[in-house]
Order: C-alpha cells, then sequence, then structure tokens
C-alpha cells in the first residue's frame, strides 16, 4: 500500500489501475468510483488495524472496462509490474506506464475509427485574444492558430476535441468558450510561458526556430502548442516522432462556418432522432482515414478555385473510368488505417499483427502508385508520383515477421524461421530436444560399449545417465562422467555435453520470448526510419479515398459537375436536398427548384409559404449545394453555376437552453447578431422565420429591419434567402430594387391543401396552420374551432370600411413617414382605432398649427383612442 500510495500521489487526479497479479486493483475512492462505473463488487481489505475499499478486474480485461471509464470523463493511470515475481522478491518493481485521458490514447476500443481524437490547448493573452493548438496524437496531426473568441469558438467546435486543456489562471476567460460540451483539465500558470512552451516546440522538433513550418509568427498559438506537447510528454507519451510538423490553420483558405451553421445545415450530424447528416449520404470512404479527411473537408469547403476544380477534375476522371475507380476501391480497402497504424509504430505501441497489416498496407500501395502515374488527369498522375515505394520496409517485414503473428510479442511466434541463428537454435532445441537427448544417449553408449545406457531426469539434478550395476565395475566409466547418485541396481552421471543442453532445453523458452522481444524492439526501430514516408503516403491514400467516395456519391445520386468561379452569381437549375432525398419514402421523388441570386438584380430571395411546404429545405438545400461545390464534391442539381462565397451563415431553428437563463427567441437573436456582426460580400446567408419568438409586432419589425440593412449595407451586398411566414414582409420587394418575393406554391382543393413544394414567383398571403395542426393529429373540436374563429377575423377584416386605406395612402407613406406600409392593414384588422389616428397624424401640417390648434388635435387624438370597439 505504500508502493500504491507513492504512485498515487503523482496523479492524484486520476484513477490508478494498480496491478497485483492477475488483477487491476483500485483502491479508496478511487475504488467507490470504479465500483459504481463499471458495476463491478466494492469490497474492502485490511491493512494494519484500518479497513480500505477494492474494487478489481481480471488485468484481461482492460479492453472492456478502460473505455468505460474513459467515456464517463476519468484520467486513468495504468501502473503495471515492471519485473516478474519470484519467491526471492517481496515486493516487486511497478511503474506508471501509462497515463490515458479523453484526449490522448491510441487504444482502438477508445477511438471512433472514423473521427479524429484532437486534444485542444487554449492560451489566453487575453479574453478576445486566444492561440489555440490541436494535436491527435493517434494521427500525428499538429495544427496551431489564433484569433478572436469567435474565431476560436468556431475552431472549436468544428474540431470538437475530446479534451481541452489551458492555463488555470485564465479559467474565467476559458468558462466562456469551453462549455460543459468539452471535457477540460487545467494547467499550472507556469507551463505557459513563452519560453518554456517554445522552447518545448523546439526541442520536440529539434530545429533553431519555426520558421520551416510557417507558424513563426503565431506568437499565442505557439504558446498554445508548446503546452500541448507539455501535456503529451506529462502523461508518459515521450515517443513522438511521428508528429513531425505543426501547420497553421489557414482560417483565410476556408468557408467561414460558425457553430450554428454547422449545427443547423446538419453537416456531420442530425440534430434529429433517426435522420441523417451531409457527410452520412457523402461517405462511400474505404478507409477510416479516409473518413476522418472527409469529416475535415465539409467542415472546411475551401476558397481556392484552382484547389476546388483539381477535386472535380479528379473526379470526374474517376467517374468516367470505371475500371480505374473499381480497382482503386479494391487496393485501398486492403491499405486499412495506415495513418494509426504509423502513429502506433511510432509510439513502439504497435503488435506484431499490426505490423503485417501495416506490411499489406504498403504492398498495396504500390499499384495505386501505378495506375494513377499512367492516368490523363495530370492532378491524379501528380498524385501518383508523390507516393512512395517503401520498398526496404516491405522486405525488412516480409522476412521478419510470422505471417501469423500474435496481437502480442509476448505471445511468441513473432519472428519468422530464419531471421536469427541464435532465435533458430533456440527454436530447434525446443522442437528436438528428445532427438538430442537420444543422440548423446546413443554416441555415448556407442563409445563407451554401454549398450543399455539410458537417459532421466529428477528435479534435484537435472537430466542424467544410468549405469546398471552390470556395468559399473567393468572399467566403462569416462573419466569425464561424474556421478551425482548411487542406487540399489545403478549408478546415475552427469556430463558437461548433457548439463549443457540441460541448460539450453530448461532456459529455452524464457530466451525465446526475451530475443523475441529484443528483436522485435529493433524491427521497429528499422522501421521508424521510415516513417515520414510511410505517413505521407497515408495522407494521399486519404486523399484519394475521398475523391473515390465523392464519385462514388455523384454516380449513385446523379449529381452534376458544377462551375466554380470568381462571380457572385448562384445559379442553381433543379437543385435537390442532398440528405432529404435519401429519406423519402419508397416511390416519392424530391421535387427540384431553380434559384438564381447575384449582387445586382437578386441579392435577396423573400420565400413566404405555407408551414410543412418546404422552405426550410430549399433554404438549406441552396446552402448545401454551396458547400458541396467548394469542397470539391459534385452537386444534387441538373447544373449550378457557384460564385465562390466566403462565409455561411444559417439562422433556422432554435430550442431553449435553460441551464443558461437563455429563452429561444435569445438564442435567436444571438445567432442572428452574430451573422450581422461577422457578414462579407460574399455571404450566403439563411434566415427562417426570424421574429416568431417575440409578439407578432416585434417579430415582423425585426425581420423587416433586418431585411432592410442586409439589403442597404454600405459595404457588402450578402446573398440572402429569407423565409417568412409574415406575408407583410411581401411589400419590401416593392421598396427594394434587389429583393423579390418568391412563395412555395401550394394548391387547395375541396379544403384540402396540396403542397407542390415548387418555388414560384410572388408572395404568399396564406400559411395554412391550421392544416398543418390537422396533419399533427389535432383533435377535430380544436381545428373546428379554429377554423371558426379564422373565418370570423377574416370577415371582419373585409368588413373594415378602412380594409383598403393602405393603397390610399401609399403615396402618403412613402413620402411622409418612414413607418412600413404594412403596419396599417395590421393594427386596423385587430384595431380600426389605429388607422383612424394615422390618418389624423398624416393629415397633420404641423408647421402651419398654432400651440392651440396643436392641443386641440391631441385632444382629438385621444377621444378616437378611448372609443368604445363595437
Amino acid at each position: 500500500m505504500e508502493q500504491y500510495f507513492s504512485m498515487k500521489a503523482k496523479h492524484p487526479d486520476a484513477i490508478m489501475l494498480f496491478r497485483v497479479g492477475d488483477f487491476y486493483e483500485t483502491f479508496g475512492e478511487d475504488a467507490i468510483k470504479v465500483s459504481d462505473i463499471l458495476g463491478i463488487v466494492l469490497t474492502s481489505r485490511n491493512n494494519g488495524g484500518s479497513d480500505i475499499e477494492l474494487a478489481g478486474f481480471p488485468y484481461h480485461s482492460l479492453d472492456v472496462y478502460l473505455p468505460k471509464l474513459v467515456r464517463a470523463g476519468f484520467r486513468v493511470a495504468i501502473c503495471e509490474q515492471l519485473e516478474k515475481p519470484s519467491q526471492d522478491k517481496k515486493l516487486v518493481k511497478r511503474g506508471i506506464t501509462e497515463l490515458i485521458t479523453p484526449g490522448i490514447t491510441i487504444e482502438d476500443t477508445l477511438l471512433d475509427k472514423r473521427s479524429n481524437n484532437f486534444l485542444a490547448s487554449l492560451h489566453f493573452e487575453s479574453k478576445d485574444e486566444i492561440g489555440i493548438a490541436f494535436v491527435d496524437i493517434s494521427t500525428g496531426e499538429f495544427l496551431v492558430s489564433e484569433g478572436n473568441h469567435a474565431a476560436i469558438e468556431k475552431l472549436l467546435y468544428n474540431f470538437s476535441p475530446s479534451e481541452v486543456i489551458y492555463d488555470k489562471s485564465r479559467k474565467k476567460y476559458a468558462n466562456k468558450l469551453v462549455t460543459d460540451h468539452f471535457f477540460s483539465y487545467v494547467q499550472e500558470e507556469w507551463i505557459y510561458t513563452p519560453e518554456y512552451t517554445i522552447s518545448k516546440l523546439l526541442e520536440h522538433f529539434k530545429v533553431p526556430n519555426l520558421k520551416g513550418f510557417g507558424v513563426e509568427h503565431l506568437q499565442i498559438g505557439k504558446m498554445a502548442a508548446g503546452a500541448a506537447i507539455h501535456y503529451l510528454q506529462s502523461t508518459h507519451n515521450d515517443k513522438l516522432s511521428h508528429i513531425s510538423r505543426i501547420s497553421r490553420i489557414q482560417s483565410d483558405e476556408y468557408i467561414w462556418l460558425d457553430r450554428f451553421t454547422i449545427r443547423n445545415l446538419e453537416l456531420v450530424q442530425s440534430i434529429h432522432e433517426g435522420g441523417k447528416s451531409l457527410l452520412e449520404v457523402l461517405d462511400k470512404t474505404v478507409t477510416p482515414m479516409g473518413s476522418r479527411l472527409l469529416k475535415k473537408w465539409i467542415l472546411m469547403p475551401l476558397l481556392d478555385i484552382d484547389k476546388i476544380r483539381k477535386r472535380h477534375n479528379a473526379i470526374d476522371v474517376l467517374i468516367t473510368y470505371d475500371d480505374m475507380r473499381n480497382f482503386i476501391y479494391k487496393q485501398i480497402k486492403k491499405i486499412g488505417d495506415l495513418e494509426r497504424l504509423c502513429s502506433k509504430l511510432a509510439m513502439e505501441k504497435i503488435s506484431p499483427r499490426e505490423v503485417w497489416h501495416l506490411l499489406k498496407a504498403l504492398e498495396a500501395i504500390q499499384p495505386v502508385k501505378k495506375v494513377l502515374m499512367e492516368s490523363s488527369e495530370p492532378g491524379l498522375t501528380t498524385t501518383g508520383d508523390k507516393l512512395h515505394h517503401c520498398q526496404t520496409p516491405i522486405e525488412l517485414i516480409r522476412k521478419s515477421i510470422h505471417e501469423e503473428a500474435p496481437n502480442h510479442v509476448s505471445k511468441g511466434n513473432t519472428i519468422k524461421d530464419g531471421y536469427n541463428d541464435e532465435l533458430d537454435e533456440l527454436r530447434n532445441i525446443i522442437k528436438n530436444s528428445k532427438e538430442l537427448l537420444l543422440e548423446i544417449q546413443q554416441n555415448e553408449a556407442l563409445s563407451t560399449g554401454i549398450t543399455n545406457l539410458k537417459i532421466g531426469f529428477n528435479n534435484v539434478f537435472g537430466y542424467y545417465l544410468e549405469v546398471t550395476n552390470k556395468y559399473k565395475n567393468q572399467g566403462l566409466i569416462p573419466d569425464n562422467w561424474v556421478r551425482k547418485q548411487t542406487l540399489t541396481g545403478a549408478e546415475r552421471y552427469i556430463t558437461d555435453e548433457l548439463k549443457k543442453l540441460e541448460t539450453k532445453i530448461l532456459t529455452a523458452e524464457d530466451k525465446i520470448l526475451a530475443l523475441e522481444e529484443h528483436l522485435y524492439a529493433g524491427i521497429l526501430v528499422q522501421l521508424n526510419e521510415f516513417l515520414s514516408e510511410m505517413q505521407h503516403n497515408a495522407h494521399i491514400i486519404a486523399w484519394l479515398d475521398c475523391l473515390y467516395a465523392l464519385s462514388e456519391a455523384a454516380i449513385k445520386h446523379q449529381y452534376c459537375k458544377p462551375v466554380v468561379n470568381e462571380s457572385k452569381i448562384i445559379d442553381i437549375i433543379d437543385g435537390r436536398h442532398p440528405v432529404i432525398e435519401q429519406q423519402l419514402p419508397p416511390g416519392e421523388a424530391y421535387v427540384p427548384n431553380d434559384v438564381f441570386m447575384d449582387d445586382t438584380a437578386l441579392q435577396i430571395m423573400m420565400i413566404t409559404g405555407p408551414n410543412m411546404s418546404g422552405k426550410s429545405a430549399l433554404l438549406r438545400q441552396t446552402a448545401l449545394i454551396v458547400l458541396m461545390a467548394q469542397i470539391g464534391s459534385y452537386v444534387p442539381a441538373r447544373s449550378a453555376t457557384i460564385g465562390v462565397v466566403d462565409k455561411i451563415f444559417t439562422r433556422v431553428g432554435a430550442s431553449d437552453n435553460i441551464s443558461s437563463g437563455e429563452s429561444t427567441f435569445m438564442l435567436e437573436m444571438n445567432e442572428t447578431a452574430s451573422i450581422m456582426n461577422n457578414l462579407s460580400d460574399r455571404s450566403l446567408i439563411l434566415l427562417d422565420e426570424i421574429g416568431r419568438g417575440t409578439s407578432t409586432y416585434d417579430g415582423i419589425s425585426i425581420a423587416w429591419s433586418l431585411a432592410e440593412y442586409l439589403h442597404n449595407h454600405t459595404q457588402a451586398k450578402p446573398k440572402t434567402l429569407f423565409a417568412t411566414h409574415y406575408h407583410e414582409l411581401n411589400e419590401l420587394a416593392l421598396k427594394y430594387n434587389r429583393i423579390k418575393n418568391y412563395n412555395v406554391a401550394t394548391r387547395e382543393i375541396n379544403n384540402k391543401v396540396i403542397f407542390l413544394r415548387k418555388l414560384e414567383e410572388g408572395g404568399c398571403h396564406h400559411s395554412f396552420g391550421i392544416h398543418v395542426a390537422q396533419m399533427a393529429g389535432m383533435p377535430v373540436e380544436i381545428i373546428s374551432r379554429a377554423q371558426e374563429i379564422l373565418s370570423e377575423m377574416e370577415k371582419k377584416s373585409i368588413e373594415n370600411p378602412n380594409s383598403n386605406s393602405k393603397k390610399k395612402n401609399t403615396q402618403t407613406l412613402q413620402n411622409v413617414s418612414t413607418v412600413p406600409q404594412y403596419q396599417m392593414s395590421i393594427f386596423e384588422t385587430h384595431d380600426p382605432r389605429a388607422g383612424k389616428i394615422i390618418r389624423h397624424v398624416q393629415s397633420l401640417q404641423v408647421n402651419n398649427m398654432t400651440p392651440i390648434e396643436c392641443m386641440l388635435k391631441l385632444k382629438e387624438l385621444i377621444e378616437i383612442a378611448e372609443e368604445d370597439i363595437e
């Protein structure tokens, strides 16, 4: 227990799995937690008069229980026995061999093979000057950036790290970024100093400066990165040669997607139970590393037109040449997760069986290189030329590792026969021990003439030669035989040759195991010399896998090749929603729609229509088509011309965030404010039902004002799709030349509404909310009463003698008042006094009135306001 507590003191905040024989044991508070999480029995043991809680599980069940502990949010320290127990040792030597946290692991049981497992490190220079670094120890990726709160928040949600670390003195700043969504761990303040962190980076990369990586100027980012390296090393991860470079996240090279947009467009995860994400639709990748890269592509669409076209052209070739595409599929399927195999190799945690898989992966790359080099597409040819043959590591593994190598070198049969002479000799001894003993017996019998000579064995003095008394006194016993035992009818002897063979036989198994471990370690060292080449191949194969996936999706779902250019036009013909069309009931076809937008004639599309008519789907599909085009994918449309978009913003749907004290409307306004404060001239904005979280008058006012702001913005003309059920907003098209009205068509037949899902020019004046309530299964009584109330309200509006006043006063409103024209009809429908007051106010000639006349007119307005409504 003294040994246990000394180890526990090194990592007091981690659960300690303490190896005792065939079990991992936990004690005290750890045991209580482990018992609860794993559902295992909590017992106790007495240690010199005091009981202490105890809970444990068999060591071979570690793969079962460890993931449960880590996923529960715990750091786990594994304390192993570092030497074999023996009768001579009362206490074996132990040490912490690994500290596993949510953000630091290479264990397959803890990782999602299709997602990165990033550790994020934050450094706060101030609350709005933040450096960030992402490192994935399982793949070797190391990325750095810096920016303000909004930029760093975007990166956090894009990369979705499993763990976030930061300086404990900056906890106040960190709490605004690192919500309950992330597992976090604080570090000591002294770690986040420029001298220490930068020296850590220089020491790790073995360079005098970081200019070669293009991150020299990122002072705050480098401090975050250095702290990440410190954290890895402090958690017993000191073999990090696979983290061989650090790259800057160049935000100006990718479309800006904030966390609201990523969520609302369901890019990588559906927000609805049973729903699908865009990633699920497009992910036809063959390898886990390809799937991880495709996820990055979706979250970081390109702005560089040349890079986008390079992907489009490569997909074009793969679609055109079926044989080439199918061949690439068959080959990369053999490669598997080469990226994570390389990381395990670097950390010397790769199993013999995985080394054999590494061989198969490297062998499968060579035919891929050949077929790419023969391609007619320059981008693919260049890519093929960059692949390494890796012939030396291939030959090394072929001659050294057994084809049926085990999962662990300690199980034996890892090294091939013929690789090492000493190992072959030891194996031969084990295999042929009986024959070797028989050979000694026959040789000695022949040389001495003792025909009935026998070889035996006992636990006292091992192997012996036994001579019966018949030959004892005949002078046949050689001088080099040593007598060890006298029996009634025989004598027993040993020889040097027999003792040497005995030693070899009895120690051969232990020696074989130790020698195999030694040889295996040496093979890993040799393979690590080619690590960078293998990692380079992994990155290229992942890139090719993504292109294969997108070509398969294009063929399967009938996508077209988009045109991406520098214009400010979005021109989509027969566009479809890539996800919804895959989830329609059998036999139901998705209704495609055209969308045209630019910055001169049609900047804002004001889209009205009933609930459930398809307004939201139209908004999302437009954004998804743009995004797909800029990741280099084909798109769900008959044709599409996309002028590069640099930011996509969405404001669609919301729910209360009760834990933070935020209502639906507050969330809606937060998201909308973020859009308005960050828009650009090439932005694409989706606004869906803005203002519905507050009163009708407030909501219409906010929506109207937003549309005006977007149209009249002096520095940008962001393309905007504005879906609303406020029909009054149709009047904006009369006032602003770049706003046009559209509606999603419906037909009403026999009091039933049919949603046609087709976008038409012109506004809509019906919401059909009662019909939607009926479709939802609302009780008949409620539906009937709602229809009665609606009929009464519409009748009252029609009978109102002032209902046409809006037309009569249009010119007056335009010339005199800045109040939106829709207000009169709204107020008159509900309160005719408001219309009277407005008309009186509009007729006033204030500059020609005396003070007395003003007071009299004010009295008249008060009297109108106090009139009773019949």
